[in-house]
Formats: structure tokens, C-alpha cells, sequence
């Protein structure tokens, strides 16, 4: 394995880590015209309806492509939910709002296509991770961008989830980022928390503690405002782990990094029901009064393989303090977010 590791690049790698068996993919579907509007679709090889998981990458706005990310959509797969992972036009071709406006469009196409390909449009979820996250979180707090293509995020998203996520940061200090959100002219309603609300589908945010390049306070900024208006989130910090880990531990093999992977598939277990009957059997949004630890209403636990047991965050707890490092205030680094090239360097354990 580790002989694979250095031989390869990081995408080689993860995806080399990636569940073959009982998948079905299918690759470069057009859900737009244009270079950048295809997408990639891993489906359980089961038959049935299955529970849809729409992917949407990160790289800062700037980078990134689906073929990258068949780790994901593969894992995912492998655990029965059907994943879908779209291009969307990218800096400088676009900048804000274009990758909204397609990323919106790659999920109505899969409302309205997805059931040819074995997925329940009934079922769907979006997730991201970094940008990407920015994206899912956008799509489903502002109602603007999936209205535009006839879809509303209250009705047709059963729930989100946003792993690393940059929710919140403001003020601007990289010239890029400002030249890509310049068109958004008050910069406040590029912000997701800006939207936070009550009604919204139920989110799933975490974050590393050792994460330097979008700092934690994105999610629990994001978590604790959607809480103060009595929304659903989960909100977990990961101790020790960093902006590339957080999505790397969801490949194959590299579940041990993190407890992503378990977390994730457990939101959606969760989660993967009709909206108004999980409200009716308790699924509650904490208010600004309640402890965070009331999300736990499933109790974390190891699972062997899959990274150390996590748990909600606690007022006060010291993994929710001291992780703002130097450089930019806006809660990144002035350099791509994205790269996976540290999950390469991974020393994987034996089989």
C-alpha cells in the first residue's frame, strides 16, 4: 500500500481506494449545454429506489473535476446511496453567482432525471465538501437558486451536508475571493449564514479542529445560527483533523482518519424518510437555550474501520476554541483549499 502511495498522485490514490463491486456507474451526462455542465452517476448495482446523494466538489471557486471525486460517489455507492457528482463552470470563467446558478441546475436535472438510473426524486440529499460545501449550504438556505429551475429546497431536499465548509467569512481579505464574490455586490448575501432559518432541510456540518485553511467557526457560526432559529443541525468537530482528511477519510481504506464516513451514512439513515415524519418522531432544531449535546438523539459510537467515535460539540469545549491561525480574517488561506495531495503522504494500516 505504501508502495502504491508514493507511486501515484493523491486522486490515483483514492480513488485506486475505491469499492468496485456492486457499483454502476455511469459518466459524462449532459445536464446543461457546455463543457463544464456533465455529470457522473454511481448507482447501487441492487435494484430498487434509492436514496440520491448529490455531491458537488470543492477547489476555492477555481479548481476541481468529478473524475476526481469517484471515491466519493463509489463509497457512498457501495453503502446504497445512489450519488451523483456534477462539473460547474469555475474562476475565472465565471465567478459568483454562475457556479450557484449550475450547480441548482445539475439538481433539478437529477429531480427530474434520476429515476431512469435507479434513484427516488422523492430522496434527495445534497453534501459538499469546502467550496462545495458553500454550494450545498447556499442551495438549500436561499430559496432563490433552486426556485430558478422550479424546485423549492423546503419541498425537495430531504437534507444537507457540509463537511468543511466556509459559511461564514467575512471580511474579505484575498483578492481573489474578492473578485469572485464582487458581483454579489453586499457581500453579506453571499454568505449562507445570512440565510440561516428554522425551515430549512436538516443539516449535517462538521469540521477538523486542525483545519487551517477554512477555519471551524464557518460551521459552528453556521450551526449555532440555524439552532437560534429552531433549525435541525448536527454540528461535530473532528479532533486533530485537517481540511483534506475530513474528505479523504471517506475513501475505501482511509475510513480510519476520520469518522466521516459513519457520520455521513448515519445522517442519511437518519434522515432518509419523508421530512414530516421525522419531525413527527422527534427530530427537533435546538433553540439558542438548548445544549448542543441534544443533537445526540443517536447516540455516537465506534465503528471498527471508520475513524475514533465522535460526538456534538459541548459549550465551552475546548475543541470549539483557539483555531483561528494567521493569514486571511475571511477564514481561508490565500492559496487553492482543495488539494489532496496531503492524503497521499497517509501512512495506511495494513489490511
Amino acid at each position: 500500500m505504501l508502495t502504491l502511495l508514493s507511486a501515484c498522485s493523491p486522486v490515483t490514490v483514492l480513488n485506486a481506494l475505491a469499492p468496485k463491486a456492486g457499483i454502476t456507474e455511469t459518466t459524462g451526462i449532459a445536464y446543461a449545454p457546455g463543457v463544464r455542465h456533465g455529470l457522473d452517476i454511481y448507482a447501487p448495482a441492487a435494484g430498487g429506489s434509492h436514496p440520491v446523494v448529490v455531491f458537488i466538489y470543492g477547489g476555492g471557486w477555481k479548481d476541481g473535476g468529478k473524475a476526481d471525486y469517484r471515491f466519493v460517489g463509489a463509497a457512498l455507492a457501495a453503502k446504497g446511496f445512489l450519488t451523483v457528482i456534477p462539473d460547474y463552470r469555475l474562476y475565472p470563467e465565471v465567478r459568483y453567482p454562475a457556479f450557484l446558478r449550475d450547480n441548482a441546475a445539475a439538481v433539478a436535472w437529477t429531480k427530474a432525471n434520476i429515476a431512469r438510473y435507479g434513484g427516488d426524486p422523492a430522496r434527495i440529499f445534497l453534501m459538499g465538501h469546502s467550496a462545495g460545501a458553500y454550494n450545498a449550504a447556499m442551495l438549500t438556505l436561499d430559496r432563490q437558486w433552486l426556485a430558478a429551475d422550479g424546485l423549492n429546497p423546503d419541498r425537495d431536499i430531504a437534507g444537507t451536508i457540509g463537511l468543511a465548509g466556509p459559511y461564514d467569512f467575512l471580511p474579505l481579505q484575498d483578492p481573489e475571493l474578492e473578485d469572485i464574490f464582487a458581483p454579489a455586490g453586499d457581500l453579506r448575501l453571499s454568505q449562507p449564514i445570512a440565510f440561516a432559518r428554522g425551515g430549512a432541510p436538516p443539516m449535517f456540518l462538521a469540521s477538523g479542529t486542525a483545519d487551517k485553511t477554512v477555519w471551524p467557526r464557518n460551521t459552528e457560526h453556521l450551526a449555532a445560527a440555524l439552532r437560534a432559529d429552531g433549525g435541525v443541525v448536527e454540528e461535530r468537530l473532528y479532533e486533530g483533523v485537517n481540511h483534506t482528511r475530513i474528505v479523504g477519510a471517506l475513501a475505501g481504506a482511509l475510513t480510519w482518519l476520520a469518522p466521516s464516513m459513519k457520520d455521513v451514512t448515519g445522517f442519511l439513515d437518519r434522515y432518509d424518510r419523508p421530512r414530516t415524519a421525522a419531525t413527527a418522531n422527534g427530530a427537533r432544531g435546538l433553540t439558542a437555550d438548548a445544549p448542543r449535546t441534544a443533537v445526540a438523539d443517536v447516540p455516537p459510537s465506534a465503528v471498527a474501520g471508520e475513524g475514533p467515535p465522535s460526538a456534538p460539540s459541548a459549550r465551552g469545549d475546548r475543541q470549539t476554541r483557539g483555531h483561528a491561525p494567521s493569514g486571511p480574517r475571511d477564514g481561508t488561506r490565500d492559496t487553492a483549499p482543495d488539494s489532496l495531495a496531503q492524503i497521499a503522504n497517509t501512512t495506511v494500516p495494513s489490511p
